[in-house]
């Protein structure tokens, strides 16, 4: 039984919008956004249409926000929420989406390191040359980057030098 289980014959406590925020630390519109991403299920409404929880949603909100610690994005974890109440374990999947993620940090990790090298050099370059003339930095004026994605930064070493 979860730690939020009511005791059998005892009804089950239903929250207003508020008070679920104010338990689970975040803003009435997140919930509200995270009920149109389905992440978050209403148990019911009153009669004048104000949302209604279970204390079990205080449990998917936490689920919620370790998935977001882990990297997952809101689309992802709404993927992974659908699975299971569709009566599916989604363990697969997730340790699918963390494998594709340690990828994308390996090529990002590689990028940086690349990105990293080039830069020392240009500054080993930079060393020896003082201050360059230029509009505002000669140093920089004088390099051949031209775009500011790492992959493509091509720092040259060329400089006018006083």
């Amino acid at each position: 039984m979860s730690g939020s289980a009511m005791k059998a014959g005892t009804p089950a406590r239903l929250l207003k919008i508020g008070e679920v925020a104010k338990l689970a630390g975040v803003g009435i519109e997140a919930l509200r956004f995270y009920e149109r991403q389905g992440l978050l299920t209403p148990s019911t409404r009153t009669e004048s249409g104000y949302r209604l929880y279970g204390e079990d949603a205080l449990e998917q909100l936490d689920f919620v926000r370790r998935s977001q610690a882990l990297g997952f994005s809101l689309s992802e974890i709404a993927a992974i929420v659908a699975e299971s109440r569709a009566g599916r374990k989604p363990c697969s999947t997730v340790r699918d989406l963390v494998r594709q993620r340690i990828r994308e940090l390996d090529d990002r990790l590689a990028e940086l390191k690349r990105y990293r090298r080039e830069l020392a050099k240009t500054l080993e370059g930079w060393e020896s040359l003082g201050d360059v003339k230029g509009h505002v930095c000669g140093l920089i004026e004088s390099t051949d980057a031209q775009s500011p994605r790492l992959q493509s930064r091509k720092i040259g070493r060329k400089a006018n030098v006083d």
